[in-house]
């Protein structure tokens, strides 16, 4: 091993590389079972592998950890990974819980663990990384920090007792949306929950929009109806849309109500749309300018980091007013057709006059197949009065032909075959199985 002692902070998001120097996947967290008597013992990692999946390596199978990147024989299990009995994950579980002091009934909170080795293939707890309370009332103070080893402290979490969030929100504020909700769907029920409460507005309003229904349906239904309301604003109308049509149509409408009037418009003209249908898959919040507007301007306007490049594609271009239904809708310019103009050139002599809008009422077959027709990225959606209501982008038509449940699709047999890792001998080593190292 190249380092002995590491830090589970650290190994957060570390690329995991077979001994060929192929890259298998990134450390997601660190699996340890709790022993009598003794500190915690390491039983493997969960890393994710292409295809957002989450698997487990025995730690058995980790021959090198140091440099920001982990080694391994290559021989590894490509079925989800499912936790046992027993199991408790370090960043998940461990960060954040409560524990005290034996010597001085001190109390603290773990904020991070080191991991030693102890042999070849043996690694145990050995050192965690706490927080004291803080002795003063400023917020901007936090309470002093110490080592200590996993004798010197006993938990303190009495059962039933929510785990503090924050450490391990902290742990994973690099993750990209989709990495994250994938993580709050491996974690324990109760505990997905509490960290979704814990979580910004915006931040959980990205999160559920990656998320299967019925587990956006779950967290909404642990929140408060103002909070609940406050999240429904954050996300984008379509994606609000399709969560508020899951839920009891008393609650739905309620949190209608309590949503910004404008942002409640949006999403209740969408549900009246089929689900199927254009005006059921478009969102309303396409970029949207005069045809007096510059080059300059509308590169400005897709500038902002906030915007999904699938909108950032391009600019529609309507008469006023300028936000959906807007006036009557003149055609799009695309982005990469900016790029060859100088700044100050109008964007009403750049429309692209071979797209033509769909209707509301458009089939999402048809819009998918003029989407893969024109290599489209959005198309614009009009009223019967040509007036903008919105675009389909790309990924929602993926949303729309991908099956339900294409988020939690865990048979070998479906993965495709760059997925799959395989032993040097051809079979694929499980968990558990004695396979040469």
């Amino acid at each position: 091993m190249s380092a002995t002692r590491v830090f589970v902070a650290r190994l957060a998001g570390c690329t995991v590389f077979d001994p060929a120097g192929d890259r298998v996947g990134k450390v997601r967290d660190v699996l340890v079972v709790y022993r009598t008597g003794k500190p915690p013992r390491v039983v493997g990692l969960i890393v994710e592998i292409p295809g957002k999946r989450r698997v487990f390596v025995s730690i058995g199978r980790v021959t090198s950890i140091g440099a920001g990147q982990i080694i391994t024989t290559g021989l590894i299990n490509v079925r989800r990974f499912e936790q046992r009995g027993g199991e408790v994950r370090v960043i998940a579980e461990l960060f954040g819980r409560r524990v005290v002091f034996r010597a001085t009934g001190e109390e603290a909170t773990i904020e991070d663990v080191a991991i030693e080795e102890q042999g070849p293939g043996e690694w145990q707890v050995s050192q965690l990384f706490v927080r004291r309370p803080k002795t003063t009332a400023s917020p901007f103070v936090k309470g002093p920090t110490t080592f200590a080893t996993w004798n010197e402290l006993r938990e303190e979490q009495e059962i039933g007792e929510a785990q503090s969030a924050e450490q391990l929100i902290a742990t994973y504020a690099d993750l990209k949306p989709a990495d994250l909700a994938n993580t709050l769907l491996d974690l324990p029920r109760d505990r997905m929950i509490e960290v979704a409460e814990e979580l910004s507005d915006d931040r959980l309003a990205d999160v559920l929009e990656e998320m299967p229904e019925t587990d956006q349906v779950q967290i909404l239904a642990q929140l408060d109806d103002d909070r609940a309301a406050d999240v429904l604003d954050q996300m984008q109308p379509d994606d609000a849309a399709d969560l508020i049509a899951q839920l009891p149509e008393d609650r739905g409408e309620h949190l209608l109500e309590l949503m910004e009037p404008e942002e409640a418009e949006d999403v209740r003209m969408l549900l009246r749309f089929d689900p199927e249908t254009a005006g059921g898959l478009m969102t309303t919040e396409p970029i949207i300018l005069s045809a007096d507007a510059t080059v300059a301007e509308a590169l400005a306007s897709i500038r902002r980091s906030e915007l999904a490049p699938a909108l950032a594609a391009g600019v529609c271009i309507t008469l006023p007013p300028y936000e959906s239904p807007t006036g009557r809708f003149l055609g799009m310019v695309h982005f990469q057709r900016m790029l060859r103009y100088p700044p100050h050139e109008r964007l009403g002599t750049l429309l692209d006059q071979s797209l033509d809008p769909v209707g509301v009422r458009t089939s999402a077959a048809e819009v998918s197949r003029i989407l893969a027709s024109y290599n489209l990225v959005q198309v614009p959606v009009v009223d019967e009065q040509h007036r903008l209501l919105g675009v389909v982008t790309i990924d929602d038509v993926l949303d729309y032909l991908l099956p339900d449940d294409w988020r939690s699709i865990d048979e070998n047999d479906e993965l495709p075959a760059s997925e799959q890792r395989l032993g040097s001998n051809g079979r694929r080593a499980g968990r558990g199985t004695s396979s040469p190292q």
